[in-house]
């Protein structure tokens, strides 16, 4: 009796007090409330057990109650519980250097709380660096139409998403859009994915053209656009995209905030297109895999050469108190230690094809346009009408997610992104999940399609 009176006190309290991310108000209808999590699931107060289909929001990679990580925050805190980086501590050196090697060249790292942060700190450091190199009228930033960057101001006005920004704008001047390579739905009147998305390249390249390249200081990418709807370029589109920002002398930033850390198959989603090496990466989520918050923004050390130079307002005027702090450091060290003693990467390179891999078979359902996938990312989009491609609406898509949750089963959806196409479920287990797990994900999302008939 006392244990469900003090359910109903905590169910009455989040309904009086606490600010749901994302969430339609709805009288009297009581939300979710997690208690306990293991491994690839979380039990609400009411002792029902889900299966976490999208690693909280794409962060909990190694899912909960990991005795590693949780013993790395405490003992760091046992020696020193906090530190401002105005001057270096232990954790940070050492993660920035495991940053630089992992990433595979030579970069100098600025810790910030997230992934938001992280490319806020990214368009400041990008439009300093070409002032200071005789480039000052470089401000622009480009980035692609359905993707996400972030949700302060600046990464808001980088945010292509009509939705996330409605009665939030205007937002911070300087911010342009170019379309998605989403062959899908190609404007270009092909059915050749890959010249789709080369086209679409194309596009990226005379808007910098016709905007003045003198103009354009970065274009900011997701590899593989994620919560906008899991759009998945042709490989050669990273590379044909990289070659363009050479020819400008345009910084690419890569948003790695959801595909770092194994999540596609890569350690880092860039490094599936050979002959890419970003000039500015961002990450976030998979660093620490939740468990504590944590961003990094990652700069080649030759523009941070820049920031060396003598003068008054020529090093980067930039803090955040909290931002690598000693205790997230030492669990994203920790974190990245066991990625790569339990071979994360590669099981998620497998797996992702082998067991959820069942899932492209969905296509043979009349809702269903395109199964999208690259390793523990899944996009299934559904459609009115396979012909017309007509986005489906809420009457199709609720009792899927609804049958899902039943069963114990929690998927997401590209929700509150473009006007009319929020049409996208979202799997994106945690990458340490058991094949028992991926096997219940992928028999409940095929059941709750095909039992709906």
């Amino acid at each position: 009796m006392k244990v469900e009176m003090e359910k109903v006190s905590l169910l009455e309290k989040d309904s009086q007090y606490l600010w749901h991310a994302m969430h339609r108000y709805k009288e009297n209808q009581p939300g979710m409330v997690a208690d306990k999590g293991e491994g690839a699931w979380f039990i609400d107060v009411d002792g029902k057990k889900y299966m976490d289909g999208v690693s909280g929001l794409w962060c909990l990679n190694l899912g909960h109650g990991r005795q590693e990580i949780i013993n790395a925050a405490s003992e760091q805190m046992k020696e020193l519980s906090y530190s401002p980086l105005t001057f270096g501590h232990g954790p940070a050196i050492e993660l920035a250097a495991k940053i630089s090697d992992l990433l595979g060249g030579s970069y100098r790292t600025f810790f910030a709380n997230s992934g938001s942060e992280a490319n806020e700190c990214a368009f400041k450091i990008a439009r300093q660096y070409h002032n200071q190199n005789g480039n000052p009228g470089k401000y622009k930033f480009i980035s692609r139409y359905r993707a996400y960057h972030g949700t302060t101001l600046g990464a808001l006005s980088a945010t292509a998403q009509a939705n996330r920004r409605m009665k939030y704008d205007p937002g911070v001047p300087g911010f342009l859009h170019t379309p998605p390579p989403y062959s899908y739905r190609s404007i270009f009147g092909t059915d050749d994915p890959e010249q789709s998305d080369l086209m679409t390249a194309e596009m990226l390249d005379q808007m910098i053209t016709w905007e003045g390249a003198e103009t354009v200081a970065g274009v900011i990418m997701e590899p593989f656009i994620s919560g906008g709807g899991v759009i998945i370029p042709s490989i050669s589109y990273i590379q044909k995209v990289t070659e363009i920002c050479k020819k400008h002398d345009v910084l690419l930033i890569m948003d790695e905030v959801v595909s770092g850390f194994g999540r596609t198959g890569k350690m880092f989603g860039f490094m599936h297109a050979d002959g890419v090496q970003p000039d500015i990466v961002t990450m976030a989520k998979g660093l620490t895999s939740g468990y504590l918050p944590l961003g990094a923004t990652a700069v080649k050390s030759e523009i941070y050469e820049k920031f060396k130079e003598a003068g008054d307002h020529n090093h980067f005027r930039h803090v955040s108190t909290y931002g690598g702090h000693p205790a997230s450091c030492a669990v994203a060290l920790k974190n990245i230690e066991i990625i790569e003693r339990e071979g994360i990467v590669e099981r998620v390179n497998k797996l992702g094809e082998t067991i959820l891999g069942e899932m492209k078979g969905l296509i043979e359902h009349e809702n269903v346009g395109e199964v999208r996938n690259i390793g523990f990312l899944y996009g299934i989009e559904m459609v009115e009408n396979k012909t017309t491609k007509k986005p489906a609406a809420d009457h199709l898509i609720n009792p899927v997610l609804q049958a899902c949750k039943e069963k114990g089963l929690i998927i997401g959806r590209n929700g509150d992104t473009v006007p009319g196409y929020n049409n996208v479920l979202i799997i994106a287990p945690p990458l340490s999940s058991t094949e028992d797990d991926l096997k219940f994900l992928v028999n409940t999302v095929i059941d709750a399609f095909f039992k709906q008939k």
